[in-house]
């Protein structure tokens, strides 16, 4: 029952996450989907793999232009 629910619980977190994504909205619902659904579906893992990854590699690019931003103003 508990997998059933999880399951449920993850396929409708990833596709309100989808929608949010599409529409200005938070990523964090479709990583909990991704994450709820990643014990049962091998597949979800890898993609939440891929979105861990994505998600640190924009953060770090961010940082960097912000930092080149700041400097470069003074």
């Amino acid at each position: 029952m508990k997998k059933h629910a999880r399951i449920t619980l993850g396929t409708l977190c990833v596709l309100f996450g989808v929608i949010l994504f599409i529409l200005p909205g938070s990523m964090f619902v479709l990583l909990f989907g991704l994450f709820m659904l990643s014990f049962d579906v091998p597949i979800a893992r890898v993609w939440l793999q891929r979105c861990q990854n994505m998600m640190s590699k924009s953060a770090r690019r961010l940082d960097s232009t912000m930092l080149k931003w700041k400097y470069r103003r003074f």
